[in-house]
């Protein structure tokens, strides 16, 4: 199973550091994929979930290990364009389709094959999930090692 840490958490939220380059880099270096929320502003890509907040290279959307949610509607073209970006545009969709293929599930919708969203629903019987982002992978870890 893909666990994938959602805006680079670790352990639960921790608001102050989600999509903060350093902790990106860390939760990858622990193996994990990571979800992380990019824009475009003034001609450039940013981190951050609800305003562009942290400088990014393109170099770290293009790892193999990072998802990157599109923000707003001027990095779509870009992401696009780019080759070795893996990256994903919802807001209250209840699935929506990777570039790579994935179907990332809202939660409470999750399918066979999806991506669920951890919001402490648990994943629900009878559905064979390929992967989940959460705030806290390091409990996921434990429950799939």
């Amino acid at each position: 199973m893909i666990i994938i840490s959602h805006r680079a958490n670790l352990n639960g939220r921790d608001p102050a550091n989600e999509n903060y380059p350093d902790m990106i880099e860390e939760v990858l270096g622990q193996g994990f994929d990571v979800e992380v929320d990019v824009w475009f502003h003034e001609n450039r890509f940013f981190l951050g979930h609800d305003n562009p907040e942290y400088p990014v290279d393109m170099n770290l959307l293009k790892h193999p290990r990072v998802w990157v949610h599109a923000k707003n509607k001027e990095v779509v073209p870009w992401l696009k364009k780019e080759r070795g970006v893996h990256w994903f545009w919802h807001e209250n969709d209840k699935m929506t389709l990777t570039s790579n293929g994935y179907i990332w599930c809202f939660s409470g919708h999750e399918i066979d094959g999806g991506i669920m969203v951890d919001n402490g629903q648990g994943v629900p019987n009878g559905i064979n999930i390929v992967g989940v982002c959460t705030d806290d992978p390091l409990s996921w870890k434990k429950l799939i090692d």
